[in-house]
């Protein structure tokens, strides 16, 4: 909203309007009000939730310190969402079809987390909301995602090709850029196209076509493949986010981590002279969800404030599940998707260690007649605390894991 104050202040001359135009300043000012929102917010929440004693119920599974957390306020997602939403709706252009996607699919993904921490706090059912309808929410969000980045006409890809380069169905010569970034010197350098083209991590000349899947040659009907396919990978790493949420700081941090990347892939993704110099794809119009993400970065360091060790609230469902997708729809917005079993490797690997654990445990129930775990507990996580390892040191290994996994996503880029 700020941004469009300022264009209008701008036209009057008033000094130092113009700065809004700046991505690196509105990003900026993103990430500190998320910062302030969640710190400051944070607190009288958490005073709020004690008051009215919304605290967690623990199970005892055996864990070190366990017992010790029952009773700490839940529903601490609501800071993270509200410390996302609010810089977003300040320093974002909000008619970008991008910020509209994120903020649907955030606020969508929030609704049906808080639902399932409502049942369980206030209805005293441990189940919470039943599976099956947290999948169809998921899968909600995965077909309306997919259909916009499908059927949009503000969602296209500029490719860089060569000088004498022989135009495909749908596609055309791009003459000048988005954000005043002229080219008219080589006019066929790039075409405008409105494939599902996303990237593959690691490989020359990487860019990759759903249509090619399944013969689209008329670009007509490769949404029959590629909504399904959103819709499972928003599934998959907004349930591994929720996993991943079991040790004080692990998914806030790992999430962070994550966001990180996310804004540097961003960020070269929405800039025509670092896409054109990393002969990477150029997303136009994608240079907003810069802000997004500073503010999703900036919501989760926050929030790390009171949920580090020894945390002093949990997010819940209410910001696991919303965490997760968000970071499936980010990626999927900057055609980077195929880039998250690396980038959200914490996840997967948390998510693949509890469908093992019960894989193998109902085979060899079934075959020998006594079920056994490949793991002493899962997911992942809690193995390492039946080992004997402090959460603390858990959460700080795994977060060292996930720099790596980040520093290796943006290394992509020019690594291939």
């Amino acid at each position: 909203m700020l941004t469009y104050l300022f264009n209008y202040l701008e036209q009057l001359d008033f000094p130092g309007a113009g700065v809004f135009h700046y991505i690196s300043f509105r990003a900026a000012m993103a990430l500190i009000t998320s910062l302030i929102v969640s710190i400051i917010f944070g607190k009288r929440l958490i005073n709020l939730l004690r008051r009215q004693q919304i605290g967690e119920t623990v199970r005892d599974l055996g864990l070190a310190g366990q017992l010790e957390k029952a009773g700490t306020p839940t529903m601490g997602g609501i800071i993270i969402l509200s410390a996302i939403l609010i810089p977003t709706l300040l320093f974002a252009k909000l008619h970008n079809v991008y910020v509209i996607t994120m903020l649907l699919a955030t606020v969508w993904l929030g609704a049906i987390g808080f639902l399932d921490d409502y049942i369980k706090v206030f209805k005293k059912n441990k189940e919470g909301l039943k599976g099956k309808f947290k999948v169809v929410g998921q899968i909600g969000v995965g077909i309306i995602v997919g259909s916009i980045m499908y059927f949009h006409p503000d969602v296209q890809v500029h490719k860089r090709v060569s000088a004498d380069y022989k135009l495909q169905a749908g596609e055309s010569f791009v003459t000048h850029q988005h954000s005043k970034d002229v080219i008219d010197t080589i006019p066929s350098k790039w075409i405008v196209t409105r494939d599902m083209t996303t990237t593959i991590p690691f490989v020359k000349n990487n860019e990759f076509n759903y249509n090619w899947l399944i013969g689209d040659i008329d670009k007509s009907y490769g949404w029959v493949l590629f909504i399904p396919f959103v819709i499972i990978v928003v599934i998959a790493v907004s349930n591994g986010a929720n996993m991943t949420d079991g040790l004080d700081g692990l998914a806030t941090g790992t999430s962070a981590i994550a966001g990180i990347a996310l804004a540097v892939l961003a960020y070269v993704t929405s800039n025509v002279h670092f896409a054109d110099y990393l002969n990477v794809m150029y997303v136009p119009y994608a240079e907003e969800l810069v802000i997004f993400i500073a503010a999703f970065v900036g919501a989760c360091i926050g929030f790390l404030w009171y949920n580090s060790y020894p945390a002093q609230v949990f997010m819940g469902d209410t910001g696991s599940l919303a965490l997760g997708g968000i970071i499936a729809v980010f990626a999927i917005s900057i055609r980077k998707e195929l880039l998250i079993p690396v980038l959200c490797g914490i996840f997967l690997v948390e998510n693949l260690s509890v469908i093992l654990q019960v894989g193998y445990f109902k085979y060899t129930k079934k075959r020998f007649g006594e079920g056994r775990r490949i793991f002493r507990m899962a997911p992942l996580h809690h193995h390492y605390q039946k080992k004997g390892l402090h959460e603390a040191k858990i959460v700080s290994r795994f977060w060292i894991v996930a720099i790596l996994l980040a520093v290796v996503s943006i290394v992509t880029l020019k690594l291939r």
